[in-house]
């Protein structure tokens, strides 16, 4: 399996893109997070295995035949487009689609990468020891750290789990800095 770098990202996508209009489905966007946003949204430089992205217009079981051809074909692993940040996605801001970043367009897919301060907002709630420098990456790239305390804040105050510990996490990046 290669590495997965911003050439690799893209040349997938374009794939996926190609195959969307073989198969004549329905148009396709993706809402993308983790370290492919960083990387293609945000021009971060850093390891990531997969993209992490809601699909709007298939579902992830319509998508998976062809992200195992994908895989197959250009050496990914099996899951290399995967919904698994999408447990996080309730602790986004509303407003959060207004500050997406387009990171590709094709004939039938558009993929769309979260904001700097979305990033790290699920990086505090995912508050993992791997998610630490990413953090920090966010905030020296110059996430708004206090919007985005606020809206932990917010949030903790609506009693969603986990929000204290995104808080203490962003507490520590902080002081790490």
């Amino acid at each position: 399996m290669q590495g997965f770098t911003a050439e690799v990202m893209i040349k997938a996508l374009e794939r996926l893109d190609q195959l969307l209009v073989e198969r004549r489905l329905a148009d396709l966007t993706l809402i993308i997070g983790g370290g492919c946003a960083m990387i293609l949204a945000h021009g971060f430089t850093l390891g990531t295995s997969d993209i992490d992205a809601i699909p709007r217009g298939l579902t992830v079981s319509e998508l998976d035949p062809m992200i195992k051809e994908i895989s197959r074909e250009q050496k990914l692993s099996s899951d290399w487009l995967n919904p698994y940040f999408s447990t996080f996605a309730h602790t986004l801001p509303e407003d959060y689609g207004q500050r997406l970043v387009e990171v590709f367009k094709g004939a039938k897919l558009k993929a769309l990468a979260l904001g700097k301060e979305e990033m790290l907002i699920m990086k505090c709630f995912a508050h993992r020891q791997k998610d630490v420098p990413h953090a920090k990456t966010l905030i020296i790239g110059g996430a708004d750290v206090k919007k985005v305390e606020a809206h932990i804040e917010m949030l903790q105050k609506k009693k969603i789990p986990g929000a204290s510990h995104a808080l203490d996490f962003l507490d520590d990046i902080q002081d790490q800095l």
